[in-house]
């Protein structure tokens, strides 16, 4: 059992990295605006899920693959530049708007698949996720609290709940703003850009840090 002090720092820690802008953030941001509060939640529980995917990883030690076999996080790295900038170009080319009180039929089961596919892959195919996890979660492991792996399990819950409460925020909060946007067109066109912009910024980053 992790003690109340060390959970603390350790949320205190992910408090600041989750509040920090990232190619997560501007995503759901972007998403909840476009496509409304649930695609929103869609793109955060694709996102959740990765989160869980790096926590696992990091326990078993594929980070630590990663470091040493520099080939191979090239290839992911790269690759996860390349999506991000594939997804900032399709919110680009989107419609402005596509939400139901805007008269456009939509597929809605299709715009949630699509949004939670955005978000697993967003933060899947980052590799700086993966290595954070792997140098973050074991500074607050201690072998003489319990079983490390239950330590780690508790880690990585902590971690991918806090992650949903902040995407929750982001989508709650960017859908609320949507009406206004949507009815001010030089609003719709301000976002797209910026958001794309923001993205292909993160891929940039991604692929020559």
């Amino acid at each position: 059992m992790i003690s109340a002090h060390l959970l603390i720092m350790y949320v205190t820690a992910l408090v600041v990295v989750f509040a920090l802008p990232g190619p997560d953030m501007a995503l759901v941001l972007q998403t909840s605006i476009g496509r409304g509060a649930r695609n929103g939640f869609a793109a955060a529980v694709g996102l959740g899920l990765s989160r869980a995917t790096h926590v696992t990883l990091s326990a078993c030690g594929v980070a630590a693959l990663l470091r040493n076999a520099p080939w191979l996080y090239e290839v992911v790295r790269y690759g996860g530049a390349i999506y991000l900038a594939w997804v900032a170009v399709q919110i680009f080319r989107s419609p402005m708007f596509a939400l139901p009180s805007s008269g456009v039929q939509t597929d809605e089961d299709g715009a949630l698949r699509t949004a939670f596919v955005k978000g697993l892959f967003t933060n899947l195919l980052n590799p700086k996720a993966l290595l954070f996890c792997s140098v973050l979660l074991p500074q607050f492991v201690r072998p003489e609290a319990g079983p490390v792996a239950w330590q780690m399990v508790e880690l990585g819950v902590v971690l991918v709940a806090l992650g949903a409460c902040f995407d929750a925020v982001y989508a709650i909060g960017a859908a609320r703003i949507a009406g206004w946007v949507r009815a001010h067109p030089l609003a719709q066109s301000v976002q797209r850009w910026t958001f794309s912009a923001a993205l292909i910024g993160f891929a940039l980053r991604l692929s020559l840090d």
